[in-house]
């Protein structure tokens, strides 16, 4: 397989830095810790390089990309000039600035990585990507490296030097670097900049890049010491008093506001977009085909981060995603999909055309590297009672709905009650046409069921009549028709024209206790429970579905879905089996990585799979830490 030389660079194992042997080529995905300014993100690896960031925007075409091609990707090395003996890196307490170090016989070298966030919803951000590295101890050589690769690698370049600064020129890009230290041309043509200085114990040199358009002009950086530590200290300020506003004191109140702190950073402040990953084309399977790009909003991932994040009282996030949606809503939709699209970009656009980067060789060789994603196109119903319930939820905790959403929703809801009991590739995105999906049937009634809710709380106008009779014989239907009675368990698919459904477990099928379409305690239930244990869960990890029984049209085998285990823990919270849970929530977060971030996937060997980190992960551990601290007193 091309791209081999995985290595972790967290273990007890001596890691060695670029000036002394070859760095490895790819860190494991779990060795990366994320920053970002509530509009972009990147990825540090644990050994100090920056291997992926797409500025100015998630979506926007990476300026760091060799997380996907180590030799054409382009990165941002830091690395001591001897052999380093261990590393560590970790968060600076309750905020999102990352610290990487390195320890060696000469001395210690700490990496302060942070992208500034001074207030909220700030007209005036700017957008900036710090890296302050300081000798902790001893006297510490160090060599940085800056080898920008535009648009995905496809740009070249020119370089031009001035004392404090080095500045990356292309046609549709300009990437400055502010250096404490004189920068020299390097690289095979010559392209990069890169340094090697001596910092002195309590030493520290700043590095600071920025993007801008060709012809804007020079942004300027004011390079001593007391500015580093006046971004650094405001930084930590606005997240310590964003993470404030959290309500939840329970056992686990570190993992859980970890994982609010990452859906944090997930967030496009000036839209509310929620995206679902900072990533594309993390296989789900090492060589595989399995790679997609998880850059946008999945209207499923950010109605589930949006009830997380009310759970723990973050209510401004919630409405400002609810803005968002309402946009999207008044865009309306097409005769195929219907007025929702499963997937937006950041914007609010629905057209998503995937593409495939043949010149890059992926994450290890696992290829192809896709950007764009083409289930933008797909037809899944369940987004529908994502949809609404999420809406329910805001307007039950938060601020409350306006006539116009209402409005909107009426629309959508009508749509619905036609099509409700349509073919759709429902919540796993299959590639293996449409089916009649039991998890789709489910979302489809709480859709109508939210509807009346809320027209009878608020006393709004509605055809209850009609709402009322769709929902009952969407309820019927999955009873009758999505019930496996030989297996004794709720299926993936429908049964049709009398015939009984297939023997396919689908994890999804957990969710029913949560949206209150079956009572915990039903004993139809407890059997599906018995049924997924028996067929899906290894331990406390819970496959999706079997892919050698359910034909998803996709080439190559997944690892187990950490939604679904954290669903798992869920389920046994709710059914009473709280010691059971507990145990299984415990060993979740042994498959977290140093700083507490999960990819989507989890493979056989507990390495992290897939996009990296996951909001669908992060949203589902709170609400299962949430639940079991609840009801564990």
């Amino acid at each position: 397989m091309a791209g081999a030389g995985v290595v972790s660079a967290t273990g007890t194992e001596p890691e060695t830095g670029a000036g002394t042997e070859e760095a490895v080529r790819y860190l494991p995905i779990a060795e990366h810790g994320m920053i970002g300014d509530l509009r972009t993100a990147a990825l540090v690896g644990t050994d100090g390089r920056i291997d992926w960031f797409c500025a100015p925007r998630f979506d926007s075409p990476s300026v760091f990309g060799a997380l996907l091609d180590a030799e054409k990707g382009g990165c941002w090395r830091m690395d001591p000039l001897c052999k380093v003996a261990s590393r560590q890196q970790f968060y600076f307490p309750d905020t999102n600035i990352l610290v990487t170090r390195m320890l060696t016989d000469e001395g210690m070298v700490e990496v302060q990585d942070f992208m500034p966030v001074l207030r909220g919803h700030d007209p005036d951000h700017r957008q900036r990507l710090v890296r302050r590295v300081s000798a902790v101890r001893g006297r510490m050589g160090m060599r940085t490296a800056i080898a920008p690769r535009t648009n995905y690698g496809r740009d070249p370049h020119r370089l031009e030097l001035r004392p404090d600064r080095a500045q990356f020129i292309t046609d549709k890009l300009v990437i400055t670097v502010h250096s404490g230290v004189p920068l020299t041309a390097c690289g095979d043509d010559g392209a990069d900049a890169g340094a090697e200085f001596h910092l002195e114990e309590g030493d520290s040199v700043l590095f600071v890049l920025e993007t801008s358009e060709p012809g804007a002009g020079c942004p300027g950086e004011e390079l001593t010491r007391e500015a580093a530590e006046q971004l650094f200290r405001a930084t930590v300020a606005f997240w310590r008093d964003w993470l404030g506003r959290s309500g939840y004191t329970g056992r686990w109140r570190e993992t859980v506001h970890r994982s609010a702190l990452t859906l944090k950073l997930l967030t496009h402040e000036p839209t509310g977009a929620l995206v679902a990953a900072p990533t594309c084309a993390l296989p789900e399977e090492l060589g595989g085909s399995r790679n997609w790009d998880y850059r946008y909003v999945w209207i499923r991932d950010a109605a589930f981060s949006l009830y997380a994040l009310l759970r723990l009282g973050f209510t401004e996030e919630a409405g400002a995603f609810v803005g968002w949606l309402a946009r999207c809503l008044r865009q309306g939709g097409d005769g195929g999909t219907g007025p929702l699209r499963v997937m937006y970009s950041i914007d609010g656009h629905a057209d998503l055309p995937e593409e495939e980067l043949d010149h890059w060789e992926g994450y290890c060789g696992s290829s192809p590297v896709r950007i764009g994603n083409r289930a933008a196109d797909q037809l899944q119903l369940d987004v529908y009672g994502e949809l609404v319930d999420s809406i329910y939820l805001f307007n039950k905790y938060g601020d409350g709905i306006s006539w116009d959403t209402w409005s909107d929703l009426v629309g959508v809801v009508d749509w619905l009650l036609e099509h409700w009991d349509t073919a759709d590739e429902s919540i796993w995105e299959t590639r293996a046409g449409r089916q009649r999906h039991t998890y789709s049937r489910v979302m489809c009634w709480v859709a109508v069921e939210r509807m009346v809710r809320m027209a009878r709380q608020r006393g709004l106008p509605a055809d209850l009549a009609r709402w009322m009779s769709v929902r009952d014989a969407i309820y019927r239907q999955v009873m009758e028709q999505g019930w496996h009675e030989q297996l004794g368990s709720f299926v993936q698919r429908l049964g049709s024209d009398g015939q009984p459904p297939a023997e396919i477990l689908d994890a999804s099928l957990l969710v029913m206790p949560m949206v209150k379409f079956l009572s915990p305690q039903d004993e139809r239930f407890h059997s599906t429970l018995k049924a997924i244990r028996a067929g899906l869960v290894a331990d406390s990890l819970v496959f999706r579905y079997n892919a050698k029984v359910s034909a998803d049209g996709l080439d190559g085998t997944e690892g187990t879905f950490s939604i679904c285990s954290f669903w798992w823990v869920e389920a046994l919270t709710r059914t009473g089996q709280v010691e059971e849970a507990r145990l299984a929530l415990e060993k979740m977060f042994t498959f977290a990585n140093h700083v507490g971030q999960y990819a989507e996937q989890i493979g056989v060997t507990g390495e992290q799979l897939g996009n990296f980190p996951q909001a669908f992960t992060h949203l589902a551990l709170i609400s299962a830490a949430v639940n079991l601290d609840r009801a564990m007193g």
